[in-house]
């Protein structure tokens, strides 16, 4: 399994930091590293800069975002930030990239409050110049700061869309079909309504018209569609609705205290007196006994590999 996932060279451990230093995350470097194929950019180094080198920050004169030196503003590295963002994302959407792991704070790769200079004060309402570009470019890529990695709930999103999106490219093997998309989407029908039935019913609703469309722009817009319905935290009510219609499967096959057994484990779930794994476990357990295909393939019971343990603390 090869998955394309962008990182911030420092987080993955090289020290290109401004003091020469590093920002390694033992997340992503120790438990997803045999899982992903990082391809590490250090948007500061790339660009130009040295190792080690004076801090930069972002500026604003209400008009425009500049890059520019910490003590002295007048050295402006906004364009020739801007010009390596450009020319690298470019170059990274022929990639397959299915996810980017980057530094947080960072005026070059911070995804979200990022300090954000003027004369008279700093607010933290920023993004980094490398990371904005590269969100704009491919609004569909699944992006999280390294920070953010230690929430439980943030981090299990994050790893169920890179998944998501790398199963999405497997699924079309280089040359999107409408059957591929239909297939792909039957699929993933618990996993959205888990995130959000809302997106899961508007999703159906473009892929029942897939043939009034090209189908390469079909797959791209179907492709921004999904990955914004999966960037949906999923919550403990959808996550019961779904293990409900799920038990509604196996109705003809379980016994009464099997039916209430499972039944009362989905209640304790959904009171917060179980993890989300409970559940799951119980319903493979009686899949295994009691097939049923288009249950197997539900990419709900198995998003990702359970050897990453993230639905333990769901």
């Amino acid at each position: 399994m090869t998955i394309n996932v962008g990182i911030s060279s420092c987080v993955i451990g090289e020290s290109v930091r401004f003091d020469g230093g590093h920002k390694s995350n033992k997340f992503a470097s120790k438990v997803l590293s045999p899982y992903f194929n990082y391809i590490p950019i250090c948007p500061e180094v790339g660009s130009g800069m040295s190792v080690p080198r004076p801090t930069i920050r972002l500026m604003t004169n209400d008009e425009r975002i500049t890059l520019v030196d910490s003590k002295d503003s007048s050295i402006d590295y906004t364009d020739s930030m801007l010009e390596f963002s450009n020319k690298t994302v470019d170059a990274l959407m022929d990639a397959e990239l299915c996810g980017y792991i980057v530094c947080a704070n960072s005026p070059s790769c911070g995804m979200e409050r990022v300090k954000v200079y003027s004369k008279n004060n700093a607010t933290k309402n920023g993004i980094g110049l490398y990371t904005g570009t590269l969100m704009k470019k491919m609004p569909w890529l699944p992006v999280e700061e390294d920070g953010r990695l230690n929430d439980p709930v943030l981090k299990e999103n994050f790893i169920t869309r890179v998944f998501c999106l790398h199963d999405l490219y497997q699924s079309m093997d280089g040359q999107p079909t409408a059957g591929k998309i239909v297939a792909f989407h039957s699929r993933y029908k618990y996993t959205l309504m888990s995130h959000s039935t809302v997106g899961y019913k508007n999703l159906g609703k473009l892929v029942a018209r897939v043939a009034e469309y090209d189908i390469h722009e079909f797959f791209n817009l179907y492709r921004t569609q999904l990955m914004q319905t999966m960037s949906i935290r999923a919550t403990r009510k959808n996550n019961t609705n779904v293990l409900m219609h799920l038990q509604g499967y196996f109705k003809k096959d379980l016994d009464s205290p099997q039916k209430q057994a499972l039944a009362e484990l989905i209640q304790e779930y959904n009171q917060g007196l179980l993890p989300l794994l409970s559940p799951i476990t119980l319903i493979k357990h009686h899949l295994s006994m009691h097939n049923n295909d288009y249950l197997k393939q539900q990419s709900f019971l198995n998003p990702y590999p359970q050897e990453l343990r993230l639905r333990y603390g769901l």
